[in-house]
Order: C-alpha cells, then sequence, then structure tokens
C-alpha cells in the first residue's frame, strides 16, 4: 500500500465588478499576497472572474474579450504561477480569432450593432504551471443561457496529466455539471455527463470553476446548503453504490470508516464566485469533496460562505 502524499489546494474566492478587468485583478492580487511559494500545488479562480459574468449580449462583452496566452487573465496566471511555483487555473471570455471569428468580423466594436447575438468568443479557462508556462485551455461545453448570446460552446470536457499530487485533473465550468439542453434527466439514470466523463479518465480530482447563481433557499444560512447538496447529486455516480441511496452532503460531515469500500477516491473542487451582478446574486460557497465509488454517499469536506471574500487553502492526504 502506498503512503499518504500531501495535496494543496487553495480556492480564491470574491465579487469582480463587472466589467472592471484591472479592478479585479488588483483584487485577486492582493488576496493571493498570502501565498508563499511552494505552498501550494493548485491555486484556482471562478469563471470569467476578471471581467465579470453576467453580460448581456456580444455587443457588451465584446470589449472585455481576452486573446489566448496573452490576455490579462492569462498573463496574471502565468505571474502567479510562477511566483508561487505552482499551477494557477481561471476562467476567461476568450476571443475567437482567425477562422473562428465571425465572418466579415472587423476590429470595430460597432460591427456587432448589427446584430447582438453574434458569437464573438468562448466562455473559456486557463491552466499555468510552476515555470509561468501555459499547460492549457478548456471552453464550456454546456453553455448557460448568459453565455449563448455570444459564446461559441466547447466540444467536449477536458483532462490534464498533472506531476503527482495532482495525477489526472478533469475539469468543467460552472453548467458543464448539468446536463446538454436537449437531454431529459432523472435522478437514477442520469445523465450525468462529467461525473461519467471523468470517471472514464480515471480521474484523480475534479475541478470545477463556477459562476453558479444563489438558490434563493435558506438565505439567513452563511452557506448555500441548496446548491453545496445539488452540485453533489449530479456528479452521483462518484459516490452511488447503486442501493437507491441519496444522502445529502451536508448529512455527512463528519468522519467515517470507508475502509470496507474499495471504490477509488475522486476529490471534487468547486470553485465559485459571490456578489452580485445586475440583479442576480451568486452563491459562493466555494467546496471540497472526497467522493469514493460505492460509498453511497459524498463527503463534504469543507466550504466558504455565500458571502465571504478570501482565499480558502486545503490541505489533504491523498
Amino acid at each position: 500500500m502506498t503512503s499518504p502524499i500531501s495535496l494543496r489546494i487553495a480556492v480564491v474566492q470574491f465579487a469582480p465588478k463587472i466589467g472592471q478587468v484591472q479592478v479585479n485583478l488588483a483584487r485577486a492580487k492582493e488576496l493571493c499576497r498570502q501565498l508563499k511559494p511552494r505552498s501550494i500545488d493548485l491555486v484556482c479562480f471562478p469563471e470569467m472572474i476578471m471581467s465579470g459574468y453576467n453580460f448581456e449580449n456580444a455587443q457588451a462583452i465584446f470589449p472585455h474579450l481576452e486573446h489566448p496566452k496573452t490576455g490579462p487573465t492569462s498573463r496574471f496566471c502565468a505571474e502567479l504561477a510562477s511566483q508561487l511555483k505552482c499551477y494557477v487555473f481561471a476562467g476567461y471570455p476568450e476571443r475567437l480569432l482567425g477562422d473562428e471569428a465571425p465572418k466579415d468580423f472587423t476590429e470595430s466594436r460597432e460591427e456587432l450593432e448589427m446584430d447582438s447575438r453574434t458569437t464573438v468568443g468562448a466562455n473559456s479557462a486557463v491552466l499555468y504551471g510552476p515555470g509561468g508556462e501555459w499547460v492549457g485551455h478548456y471552453r464550456k461545453t454546456n453553455l448557460f443561457v448568459t453565455d449563448k448570446s455570444w459564446a461559441k460552446p466547447g466540444t467536449g470536457f477536458a483532462t490534464f496529466h498533472l506531476p503527482s499530487p495532482l495525477r489526472t485533473l478533469s475539469f468543467g465550468i460552472c453548467n458543464d455539471l448539468n446536463v446538454a439542453e436537449s437531454d431529459t434527466w432523472t435522478l437514477e439514470e442520469g445523465p450525468y455527463e462529467i461525473a461519467n466523463y471523468a470517471l472514464t479518465q480515471n480521474a484523480d480530482i475534479l475541478v470545477l470553476l463556477n459562476a453558479w447563481l444563489d438558490s434563493a433557499k435558506e438565505e439567513s444560512e452563511d452557506m448555500d446548503w441548496h446548491t453545496l447538496n445539488y452540485w453533489a447529486a449530479r456528479l452521483r455516480p462518484l459516490w452511488a453504490n447503486g442501493n437507491g441511496n441519496t444522502n445529502s452532503a451536508a448529512e455527512n460531515m463528519q468522519e467515517e470508516d470507508v475502509e470496507s469500500v474499495n471504490g477509488k477516491e475522486m476529490i471534487v473542487v468547486v470553485c465559485n464566485r459571490t456578489g452580485e451582478e445586475k440583479g442576480k446574486i451568486f452563491a459562493g460557497s466555494s467546496a471540497i469533496y472526497s467522493m469514493r465509488q460505492g460509498l453511497g454517499r459524498p463527503k463534504l469536506l469543507d466550504m466558504m460562505g455565500r458571502k465571504e471574500e478570501g482565499v480558502r487553502v486545503w490541505n489533504l492526504f491523498v
């Protein structure tokens, strides 16, 4: 039996100001000052965290679209990864270039006034490595309604094969947790697209970068328990035992004896944003779960508050 290894993951949760990229970058840098070089393996930032999320159409988001590898989010991630000697994930609105750009499209924003639903970008994420090098890129596959006015969908989920302790890491963005629009979903049958994908990849870690809306339930509670349980339910194949057990994550905060369960453990990291944009309130509640096939319940290890802003560091032995 191999000895456990230390896995150190940080999530950065805050309320960006929509359209104020430099302000949001400054806030991210301020929050990350507490992190020391070589003290962390992976830092996660939420979906479209530097631009804000709730843009109504292509015209509104166009000035904030970023060039892959050279845009402000990419430069920030490269610098932070190099500084901390770790991997850094962040979501950003990618600008479509070359053959992917709209036909007859020019640099002028005014071109977009002809059609506010022009596909001009992609809801993307980028991963940088410990030397500040570009490691990989992903485009959100299952677009939320807000994305559909401007974004091109991705072609499938992503997996990165990284050095220990991260190992095999699968990845999605927010609504990727839900099914494709054309599918009908049930608790027993699913489909559970991203969960099943992570299983086929034999992933050790599943990371979701979110801009998930608040459930507006139990609003007096510091955490959005409804959302925390929903995230776990949508990943049911990672923990179900086939006996109809649907215990919620919230009911399983205590340590459990799992030695008799032989299924592989997968660590699930959900990095969400907080705050409000144009009347839409975000759930915060960034969380880390341990999910083991056959256990019959997910284990919620820790979470942030609905309105909490800051960096949460998790140190696990896996």
